[in-house]
C-alpha cells in the first residue's frame, strides 16, 4: 500500500472506529442514566440529565428534564452530530469508502446494525422499552469489534482502528469523569455526603461495577474509583488502559513509518502514557482532579492533531519523496 493510499485508508479506519466508539458510550450511558432515574427525586433526576448531556459535549437548553426528549436527541436526532443514528451513519459511511481494506464480516455487521438503528423510532422504542434499543446498539458495537480481531488481518489498518477506538475512549472517559468530579473529589465529602446511588452510576457508565467489585469490594468510595477508572492498567474502560493501547498501536504503525516523522505522535503518547503510570490518586486529588482530567482531555487533543498531521495531512512532497 503507496503512503497517499494509507493516508485516505486510514482517516477513513480511525473515524470509522471513532464514530462506533462514540454511539456505543452514548448507549451505555443513556441506559444507566434511564435506569437510575427510577431511583431519583425529580430535582435529582433533572441534575442527572444535565450532566449526561455535558458528558456527551450536547447542548441541553431546549430539550429540559424530559426522558423522552433526552432519549430523541441522543438517539434519532440527525441535527444532533453525536446522536446515535448519526455516529453510527458516519462509521458506516466511513466504512464503506475501505470496502476492499475491511473483512465483508465486518461491512455485514456494521451495516446490518446501520439498517436497524435507520429502521427505528423513538416511539416506538418508547413503547416497546429504550433499553432493549440501547443494548441492540451497545452489543452491535462489542460484535463489529470481536468480528474485526477475528477476521482482519493485524496491521496497519487494524492497528488504525485499535488507535481511533482508544483515543475516544480515553477522552470520552476523562469527559465523564471531568463531569462527575464534584461527587469524586474527596475535598468535597463533607458538603456531598455519601452519594452511593451517584458512585454506583459512574461505574456502571463504564462497565465497571462488578470489576471495580472484585478489587475493593462493593462500598464505592471516590478516591477508588477515582483511581480505577483513571489509572487501571487491566480494566478496558480506565483511562491508563486506553492510553496504554494507543501506544501500543501507534507503535506498530511507528515500526513501518519513517522516524521522523512519527517522533512527535509517539512522544505526546508516551509522555501521556507515563504519567498515568507514575501518578498516585491521592497526589491527583491534593492538587485538582478537575484539573488533572482537563489536561487528559488536552493532550487527547494534540495527540489527534499529531496523527492527523502525521499519517493524514501530510505535505504531498513528502509523499512525492518519499
Amino acid at each position: 500500500m503507496t503512503e497517499a493510499m494509507l493516508s485516505r485508508v486510514a482517516d477513513n479506519l480511525y473515524w470509522m472506529s471513532r464514530y462506533l466508539e462514540r454511539a456505543e458510550h452514548t448507549a451505555r450511558l443513556l441506559a444507566v442514566n434511564l435506569n437510575t432515574m427510577l431511583d431519583y427525586s425529580p430535582t435529582r433526576a433533572e441534575r442527572s440529565w444535565v450532566r449526561l448531556l455535558e458528558s456527551l459535549h450536547v447542548p441541553h437548553e431546549n430539550v429540559g428534564n424530559d426522558p423522552l426528549a433526552i432519549t430523541q436527541l441522543l438517539t434519532f436526532e440527525h441535527a444532533n452530530l453525536n446522536s446515535i443514528v448519526t455516529c453510527i451513519a458516519s462509521a458506516r459511511e466511513n466504512a464503506r469508502h475501505v470496502r476492499e481494506q475491511i473483512s465483508s464480516e465486518m461491512w455485514e455487521q456494521l451495516n446490518l446494525l446501520y439498517l436497524d438503528v435507520r429502521n427505528t423510532n423513538i416511539e416506538t422504542i418508547w413503547r416497546e422499552e429504550p433499553y432493549n434499543f440501547l443494548r441492540m446498539v451497545r452489543d452491535g458495537a462489542y460484535l463489529f469489534q470481536g468480528i474485526t480481531d477475528s477476521t482482519m488481518s493485524h496491521g496497519e489498518g487494524w492497528h488504525f482502528i485499535q488507535v481511533g477506538r482508544c483515543i475516544e475512549r480515553a477522552n470520552m472517559t476523562a469527559t465523564l469523569l471531568d463531569v462527575h468530579s464534584a461527587f469524586l473529589d474527596t475535598r468535597n465529602q463533607d458538603q456531598l455526603g455519601d452519594d452511593y446511588l451517584e458512585l454506583v452510576s459512574i461505574l456502571k457508565f463504564c462497565t465497571a461495577f462488578e470489576a471495580y467489585c472484585k478489587i475493593y469490594t462493593a462500598d464505592p468510595q471516590p478516591a477508588r474509583i477515582t483511581e480505577f477508572l483513571l489509572l487501571n492498567e487491566h480494566f478496558p474502560h480506565s483511562i491508563c488502559f486506553a492510553i496504554d493501547q494507543l501506544q501500543v498501536a501507534l507503535n506498530a504503525i511507528a515500526a513501518s513509518t519513517e522516524k521522523h516523522k512519527v517522533l512527535r505522535t509517539n512522544r505526546l503518547v508516551g509522555r501521556l502514557r507515563a504519567a498515568l503510570g507514575f501518578d498516585q490518586v491521592d497526589e491527583i486529588m491534593a492538587r485538582s482532579l478537575r484539573d488533572y482530567l482537563a489536561d487528559i482531555q488536552r493532550q487527547c487533543a494534540q495527540i489527534h492533531v499529531a496523527i492527523h498531521q502525521t499519517y493524514i495531512a501530510y505535505p504531498i512532497e513528502s509523499a512525492l519523496t518519499s
